[in-house]
């Protein structure tokens, strides 16, 4: 069958079922992530069943195999399977608590972008077993607006969250993301004592492995090249470290497998983290990964810079108090107040 290159017949009818769709990437669209181009061309058809055919193989780049997280290249030829279109009035929609917690997390907007201190447990979208998340809480309470999630955040790890309003703008920022031209900043504590200092983790990561059908990402020469930099902020004798990390790639579960390759996994982290120490952890109040999104900056292409953070979440902030008292109780002087831990977001700076 031919390749359609730049056009579309648009979706089929809402209950009907596709048929073998291909489609050439255009200049445009180019730098998309494989799972939302296929989303854009099936419209109604849910995430999780994107994240399905994509997975099963049975959406094909250029001939072969892709994950959902592929960024399409200019020409890029891409079969789309038939796929049954689900009408809209059964694919339900996000619950009212749901949307009002996403409401209340938007820390920032302006006509091209709006910032989300995403909630930990709250997924960034629907698929693998969670119907909804924020992007369709956010498209449902804009229907007239066209939004993109930039980038992704674990279910379990809080935070800046950014997402477009543009089609124009996503493909500036996307760019950013591929050009090292995006900062992102993270905030976890570590088990022990971090005595490596400033340290960069080049270790490049496998993330096509599964453990029980369970997607689990590994440390592997094999990989693909993952860099992170580690800066201990705040030391808790030998039981943890607060340290920021700056992702230099963007690799699945990245800061939590460099951080168990170090030796020092995250407090709170059930699949790549220490047991005992978690158990320690939640002993002190710790009821979730205690990793946190704290900062997002970049300069637009055509001038001026965008910056903004977020402080530690109530929760997390609680946890460091409560280390703080235990090693205030064992004799030793009280550490400085980890930043960010009771403090109010400062406004992004975008010009």
């Amino acid at each position: 069958m031919p390749y359609v290159k730049n056009t579309s017949s648009g979706p089929a009818a809402a209950g009907s079922r596709s048929s073998v769709q291909h489609f050439e990437v255009s200049g445009e669209e180019a730098g998309q992530r494989l799972d939302n181009y296929v989303q854009k061309r099936l419209g109604e058809v849910p995430r999780s069943r994107i994240y399905r055919v994509i997975r099963k193989g049975e959406v094909r780049v250029n001939g072969r195999r892709a994950g959902p997280e592929t960024r399409l290249a200019p020409h890029d030829k891409v079969r789309i399977p038939p796929v049954r279109l689900v009408p809209r009035e059964e694919q339900g929609h996000p619950g009212p608590d749901l949307m009002a917690r996403i409401s209340a997390a938007i820390v920032y907007e302006d006509p091209k972008l709006l910032v989300i201190d995403k909630p930990a447990g709250v997924a960034v979208h629907g698929g693998s077993g969670v119907s909804f998340g924020v992007i369709e809480a956010l498209r449902a309470q804009r229907p007239g607006e066209t939004l993109e999630l930039v980038h992704r955040l674990d279910r379990d790890t809080s935070g800046c969250l950014i997402v477009a309003r543009q089609p124009g703008v996503l493909r500036v920022l996307h760019a950013l993301l591929r050009e090292d031209g995006f900062e992102k900043r993270y905030l976890a504590l570590l088990q022990g004592k971090w005595e490596l200092g400033a340290k960069r983790i080049n270790a490049p990561l496998r993330t096509d492995t599964r453990v029980g059908g369970e997607r689990t990402v590994r440390a592997d020469p094999s990989g693909k090249p993952s860099l992170s930099e580690f800066r201990p902020v705040q030391f808790f004798g030998k039981t943890a470290t607060l340290v920021e990390v700056a992702l230099l790639t963007g690799r699945t579960h990245q800061i939590r497998v460099h951080a168990q390759h170090a030796g020092h996994p995250v407090a709170g982290d059930a699949k790549y983290g220490d047991a005992a120490f978690n158990e320690q952890m939640r002993a002190l109040g710790l009821h979730r990964m205690f990793l946190h999104a704290h900062s997002v900056s970049f300069h637009w292409p055509q001038g001026g810079e965008f910056s903004v953070n977020t402080p530690l979440p109530p929760e997390l902030a609680a946890v460091i108090d409560a280390l703080a008292v235990a090693g205030t109780a064992r004799g030793k002087a009280r550490p400085p107040r980890a930043p960010g831990s009771r403090h109010r977001a400062k406004p992004p700076r975008a010009r």
